[in-house]
């Protein structure tokens, strides 16, 4: 089983990032934390690296049905999605596959959060390829 659910948008990395996260609200998703790779490894490392961002997504009615089901679960929430560079011209998007909480802890429990956390994370990703083929 992979652990990332992901997509491959044909545009520029800067047009992408405000992009995913209106699919994600438009998927009832807040962005919680944001954080800047390229900036980070710059000022921590002074390394250059690809234009990279992870955000930190959550949808709180999901989040508190984990935590019920789990109590330890906040170590894997699906909480990250990441937007990178490709290229110029091309950004990858990738989500944590939320079925990983359900197979790392073998709790039944968590199938409707995970299955709920799939289909809108899967929808907000689509959302992003479909109109990245209109723009063309």
């Amino acid at each position: 089983m992979g652990y990332a659910l992901s997509t491959t948008v044909q545009q520029p990395y800067d047009a992408v990032v405000p992009r995913v996260k209106a699919a994600l609200g438009d998927q009832g998703f807040g962005i919680l934390t944001e954080i800047d790779i390229r900036a980070t490894m710059k000022a921590k490392l002074d390394a250059d690296v690809p234009a990279q961002v992870i955000l930190g997504a959550c949808r709180p009615p999901l989040a508190l049905a984990a935590l019920q089901a789990e109590p330890s679960i906040g170590l894997l929430l699906p909480c990250n999605v990441v937007v990178r560079a490709l290229d110029a011209s091309t950004t990858a998007v990738e989500a944590v596959d939320p079925q990983t909480m359900v197979s790392m802890t073998d709790n039944p429990a968590l199938q409707g959060v995970a299955d709920d956390a799939t289909q809108r994370l899967t929808t907000a990703l689509a959302s992003l390829a479909a109109r990245s083929t209109e723009d063309r």
